[in-house]
């Protein structure tokens, strides 16, 4: 047998092996496909009236404005004619080469094979130019309100977006390369990781960014020593041991959004807003949430308050012997603890002496990039799915975010894993992402209807265990964080809550990049820089133009902030006291997966 017989054989072999795998993987995908649940069709997309009233309106146009319709007909044609005649006398020419290409760089086609090879140049060119005609056909249509303009761009960018030639197999070059250099076998470890994404999210699609087997919680992430030292059916509270010799009297109380879990704020030492936060002497308890099941059905925003935020303050009060404490909410957390500030200002209640928001709206009149999915038919679908599970799964609200930046966190990481078979990489910021929590169905409902799309809290009033509490009502001293290019809450919005907001000691920061690496943006890494402004707070942009732009993070201005507003000194902490003893180490258990405990205490 000479040595290419024996190649040969080889190959022949891997390849029926591979195609044995293949088989093997489609009878999985089958099977798991089979287990997939009927989902509500106003969770999948924007209900039939916003198609419909984009339909009639483009009619009327039509019959209005003729001549710019076919005037927008004619302009795609004529390009794509022109187009194709370029790609022909290129290989008329007698050279495998594209013809010239002017198009802007675009990450999906950094591959240099979609700039000089004129297969997947002309493709490329060709779908550059519907996209360009969808948009302007759908940017131009008259006699839409600017809500559903807003709902009917961003729907066709994502259909638009999904129907990039880099998303299929045929037409990416990347992916033909790596399948071509591995004898097929990147695309069997494509299915093989597509099969396993199907499998565990019960037959709906989900891609996994990161490694899940890289990373265990109280390991090799949320490390920073402390103790829980409070539990009851909605948290855990965990005190962090101190790192300095004395700390500031006031404690500070962390609360993370309950979407997802606190340890963004620990992911790693060199990171970790926790440790930064103990090294600078300040005694810091986390508020841990509980992940809800069906039996959280009837938990509202009121038992959110109730049995979290006044819970949390009093017991911390109690650990500490002090009256005052220093709060901090996240996102959906700083929405709830502005509720709460105005609920103590209404009965009186002193215990807060200053708050800080992290990339929280207040004021929902202006919705960012998340108000394409608030309208009634998104928002009746998540009513009816929470009314029937008794919780919002975390699918969909880790779907929801994803959409956001489909091409960052839906087709990029989907081609990587299912085209072209590489593993997810070990990244802990994208571990964490997919370590999302459920919301219950009562809170997710009254925060959707009553907030988000009624705006209560900055309009009439949004009633909070018994009292109606508005966003004046908030009148402690505060310091709000916004990050620039948010797509989760807009800093123009949190701008506009903190300037409605009751009190006479307001500092607004706005820090570059977004919702999360504007706010985990630690001094070490020297990577975004923040403004800042001591003029008045009256217009967001006028507010930007005469602020101040400074290096580096936002973190040391704050904590001079924070200092000025925590007291004297006093020897340090250690975690609990006699009445409330270490009842389990950081990062506690409701942050793991499954039910360890009793959630009753």
């Amino acid at each position: 047998m000479t040595s290419d017989d024996g190649k040969a054989e080889a190959q022949l072999e891997r390849m029926n092996e591979n195609l044995a795998r293949v088989e093997a993987l489609s009878e999985r995908l089958v099977n798991a496909l089979s287990k997939k649940r009927q989902i509500d069709p106003n969770l999948q997309g924007p209900g039939q009236d916003l198609f419909m009233k984009a339909a009639s309106a483009y009619m009327a146009e039509f019959l209005q404005h003729p001549s710019k319709i076919f005037e927008h007909q004619i302009s795609f044609w004529g390009k794509t004619l022109q187009h194709f005649i370029a790609a022909q006398e290129a290989l008329a020419s007698g050279t495998l080469a594209a013809p010239e290409d002017n198009t802007p760089p675009d990450p999906r086609f950094s591959n240099p094979l979609w700039q000089t090879h004129p297969y997947f140049n002309f493709v490329k060119q060709q779908y550059l130019l519907s996209a360009e005609a969808v948009e302007n056909a759908v940017r131009n249509i008259e006699g839409l309100e600017p809500k559903d303009r807003k709902r009917l761009e961003y729907f066709s960018r994502q259909i638009v977006d999904m129907m990039s030639p880099a998303n299929f197999l045929a037409t990416n070059p990347d992916a033909l390369v790596r399948a071509v250099e591995t004898e097929g076998e990147s695309l069997v470890r494509g299915l093989e990781n597509l099969v396993r994404d199907i499998e565990a999210n019960d037959g709906e699609l989900l891609v996994t960014l990161a490694d899940k087997n890289a990373f265990r919680v109280g390991e090799n992430l949320a490390t920073s020593p402390g103790e829980v030292v409070f539990r009851n059916r909605m948290l855990e509270l965990i005190q962090y041991a101190p790192t300095t010799e004395k700390v500031h009297a006031t404690p500070l109380i962390i609360f993370p959004p309950w979407i997802n879990k606190f340890y963004i704020l620990d992911l790693k030492e060199k990171n970790s807003l926790v440790k930064w936060i103990t090294d600078q002497g300040f005694t810091l308890f986390v508020v841990s949430w509980v992940n809800p099941d069906a039996s959280y059905a009837d938990v509202g925003m009121d038992d959110y308050v109730q049995d979290g935020y006044l819970a949390a303050i009093e017991q911390v009060k109690q650990i500490t012997g002090e009256d005052k404490v220093n709060a901090v909410g996240y996102c959906i957390a700083g929405t709830t603890l502005a509720l709460t500030l105005a609920l103590l200002h209404r009965r009186g209640d002193k215990s807060v002496r200053s708050a800080t928001f992290f990339t929280t709206m207040t004021d929902f009149s202006d919705q960012g990039e998340f108000s394409v999915f608030l309208g009634d038919d998104f928002v009746d679908g998540i009513e009816r799915e929470a009314q029937a599970q008794g919780y919002l799964d975390s699918f969909f609200m880790s779907r929801t975010f994803s959409f956001l930046r489909s091409n960052d966190l839906i087709y990029g990481p989907a081609i990587r894993s299912y085209m072209m078979g590489e593993a997810p990489p070990a990244f802990d910021l994208l571990y964490w992402n997919g370590d999302s929590t459920n919301l219950p169905g009562r809170m997710a409902v009254e925060y959707l209807r009553g907030l988000c799309q009624r705006n209560e809290f900055a309009a009439d009033g949004y009633e909070i265990l018994g009292e109606k509490v508005r966003i004046g009502d908030v009148r402690v001293p505060l310091c709000a964080v916004a990050c620039e290019t948010d797509h989760i809450a807009a800093w123009r919005a949190s701008f506009d809550g903190l300037r409605k907001m009751g009190s006479r000691d307001k500092t607004f920061i706005l820090s570059e990049s977004g919702h999360i690496a504007g706010i985990v943006n630690p001094p070490s890494k020297r990577k975004y820089g923040h403004y800042t402004n001591d003029g008045p707070m009256e217009e967001a942009d006028a507010w930007l133009e005469g602020a101040t732009f400074h290096e580096g993070s936002w973190w040391p201005r704050w904590g001079e902030w924070l200092r000025r507003r925590s007291g004297r000194r006093v020897p340090a902490r250690r975690p609990g006291d006699s009445t409330h003893p270490p009842l389990a180490k950081a990062p506690g258990t409701y942050v793991l997966p499954g039910d360890p405990i009793d959630k009753d205490g």
